[in-house]
C-alpha cells in the first residue's frame, strides 16, 4: 500500500506515467491500474474454470451425490470414496483436488437458504427430545417435551420414560396449567403418535387422541414439512438448550415427578434471562404472549389411551404387549383399558377393578397379589407355588403367623393364613402388620382374632378377647405336669399292655 500511495501521489504532483514507471521500477500496466482503482483491486477471472480432465465424469459424480440423499448419513460419498470409484470403475486420470474442489462448491450451492422470521404472540412449537437420565437408581433414557412459544422464547419442559401419544398430551395439559392460556396454533412434526397417514393431496390424517385433545382446547395444529425441522426451528433449538442446560450433568431424582418439578422451576428462572439482541426479559415478552392466548377450558383433558380387552383365564389383560393383573372375580369378561402414562387402569362395566404403574417393557407381567387371594383360598395347595406372591415382600410377622397357624391346624390354618391376607382387600398393610403383631403378642393366634384386632384399631376402640365371649377363638394353655398324673399315665399304659 505504500508504493502504491506513493505513485500515485508522484503522479497526482506533476510526474508522467512513464517517468513513474521507471523512478519506481513497475510496469506501466502497473502504473496505470495504480491510478485507476483508489486500492488494490486483487486478481479478479474473468473466466470459467474449465476442468478438462473432470467436465466428462461431472454427470457420473452428480447422480452419485443425489443418490446420497436416500441413504443413511454415515453411508454416503466422501471426496476420497468418489474418486477411488472413477479410477476404479472409469478410468479417471485427474487429481483428488480436483474431486475435492468440486463437490465443495456443490455443497456450497446446494445449501438452503433461510427468511428470518417475526413471530406473533400467542402461538406456539412443540416437540421431543431425548438424554440420559439417573431416576431412582436406574440410568434410563428420558423423553422430554418441550413446548416453546416462540414470541417470548418461554418454555416448558418436562420428561417422561417414552414419547407415547399418551406422553404428548399429558405434556400439553400440563403446560397449559404452567402458562395459565392455551396457545392459538401449535406447530409440530409429522409424528406418528400425532399424525397417522399423510395422504397425496399432503393433508395429515390425525392420529384418534391426537384429534380428541384438539376439540376441548380449540387450537390449531399445523405441521411442518417432512424431515424439515426449519418449519419449527425455535422448538428445535430449545431442546438443545434444555439438554445442555438442564440435563448436564446427567440428572439424578427419586422419581420422574420431581425430576419434573426440578424442570418447572428452571423454566420459571429462565423467564428472567435477556437474550441476545432483545430489550425485554423472556418474561416480559411473555406478557404479551399470555394477553394473545385463549382461556383454559373448565376442565383439563384426560390424557390417556383408550381401549378394550378381555379378562383371560389366569385373570389377567393385555394391554400395549404387557398383561396386567385383576381380580379373579372378573375371569372371562370383557373389560374396559385406560393407559396414562403413569398408570394403567382397568374396569368392568362402571367399576375400576385395577390399578397398576405402567410397565414400558414388552411382555412384561404385573401382578397384584390381592387379587388372587380369593383363588389361592380355593386352591391352598398352590399358596406357595402361586407365580402373583412370588416376591410379595411382606413383614416378618406374617411369617411367623403362618408357622404358628400351620402347626395348629395344617391345612385348615394355612386357609385362616390365607383369610388374613385377603383383609388387605380393605385395609392397609400397615394397620394389618399392626394387628398381626399385637396378636402374636397376646397369643391370640387366628384370622378372627386378627380381624377383631383389625377393627378394633380402625375404629379405635380397645380390643374384647375375653374367651368367654369368643369361645372359638384357639388358645394355647400348657400346665405344669405334676408326678402323681404322671405315675398314672405310666399305670394306664401297663394296662393297656396287658
Amino acid at each position: 500500500m505504500d508504493l502504491y500511495l506513493k505513485v500515485r501521489l508522484a503522479c497526482a504532483g506533476g510526474m508522467s506515467q512513464r517517468e513513474a514507471a521507471k523512478h519506481f521500477n513497475v510496469s506501466r500496466d502497473t502504473v496505470r491500474k495504480m491510478l485507476s482503482y483508489s486500492e488494490p483491486p486483487g486478481y479478479r477471472r474473468t473466466a470459467a474454470v474449465r476442468r478438462p480432465k473432470l467436465e466428462a465424469f461431472v454427470p457420473i459424480i452428480d447422480a452419485w451425490l443425489d443418490g446420497d440423499r436416500q441413504v443413511p448419513r454415515k453411508q454416503r460419498h466422501t471426496a476420497k470414496r468418489v474418486f477411488d470409484r472413477l479410477r476404479e470403475e472409469h478410468g479417471f486420470t485427474g487429481g483428488y483436488t480436483i474431486i475435492k474442489d468440486y463437490i465443495r462448491q456443490r455443497e456450497q450451492r446446494s445449501r438452503e437458504m433461510f427468511v428470518p422470521l417475526a413471530h406473533a404472540p400467542g402461538h406456539a412449537q412443540a416437540d421431543f427430545g431425548e438424554a440420559m437420565v439417573e431416576i431412582g437408581g436406574v440410568v434410563q433414557k428420558a423423553h422430554f417435551f418441550v413446548l416453546d412459544l416462540p414470541h417470548s422464547d418461554a418454555c416448558y419442559v418436562r420428561a417422561y420414560p417414552a414419547a407415547v401419544a399418551e406422553a404428548w398430551m399429558d405434556g400439553h395439559v400440563h403446560a397449559f396449567a404452567f402458562f395459565g392460556a392455551v396457545p392459538l396454533s401449535i406447530v409440530y412434526d409429522n409424528d406418528r403418535c400425532l399424525v397417522s397417514k399423510i395422504l397425496p393431496d399432503g393433508t395429515r390424517q390425525r392420529a384418534r387422541l391426537f384429534s380428541g385433545y384438539l376439540s376441548p382446547y380449540l387450537i390449531r395444529d399445523r405441521s411442518g414439512r417432512p424431515g424439515r425441522g426449519n418449519d419449527k426451528g425455535s422448538v428445535e433449538g430449545l431442546v438443545g438448550y434444555a439438554r445442555r442446560n438442564f440435563m448436564v450433568p446427567i440428572p439424578r431424582f427419586a422419581t420422574w415427578e420431581a425430576f419434573n418439578l426440578w424442570l418447572e422451576e428452571q423454566c420459571r428462572k429462565r423467564q428472567n434471562d435477556r437474550l441476545r439482541g432483545e430489550s425485554e426479559t423472556i418474561g416480559e415478552r411473555l406478557k404479551r404472549d399470555l394477553a394473545a392466548m385463549q382461556e383454559l377450558p373448565a376442565a383439563p383433558f384426560e390424557a390417556c389411551d383408550q381401549t378394550s380387552g378381555q379378562v383371560s383365564s389366569q385373570a389377567l389383560v393385555r394391554y400395549r404387549t404387557n398383561d396386567y393383573s385383576v381380580p379373579v372375580r372378573f375371569g372371562h369378561q370383557e373389560v374396559w383399558i385406560r393407559g396414562y402414562v403413569g398408570e394403567v387402569v382397568i374396569g368392568c362395566r362402571g367399576e375400576v377393578i385395577a390399578r397398576h404403574v405402567r410397565s414400558y417393557e414388552r411382555e412384561d407381567v404385573i401382578f397384584d397379589p390381592i387379587h388372587y387371594l380369593p383363588l389361592i383360598e380355593q386352591k391352598i395347595n398352590a399358596l406357595d407355588q402361586a407365580a402373583p406372591l412370588q416376591g410379595w415382600h411382606l413383614p416378618e410377622a406374617f411369617a411367623t403367623l403362618r408357622r404358628l397357624m400351620e402347626a395348629r391346624m395344617g391345612k385348615h390354618g394355612r386357609r385362616e393364613y390365607v383369610q388374613v391376607l385377603r383383609l388387605l382387600e380393605s385395609f392397609t398393610l400397615a394397620d394389618l402388620h399392626a394387628a398381626v403383631k399385637q396378636a402374636l403378642d397376646i397369643g391370640a393366634i387366628g384370622f378372627d382374632a386378627v380381624k377383631h384386632l383389625l377393627l378394633c384399631r380402625v375404629e379405635r376402640r380397645p380390643p374384647r378377647l375375653d374367651m368367654a365371649i369368643y369361645p372359638y377363638l384357639p388358645r394355647a394353655r400348657v400346665e405344669t405336669t405334676s408326678a402323681r398324673s404322671y405315675m398314672q399315665l405310666l399305670s394306664g399304659d401297663a394296662k393297656d399292655a396287658a
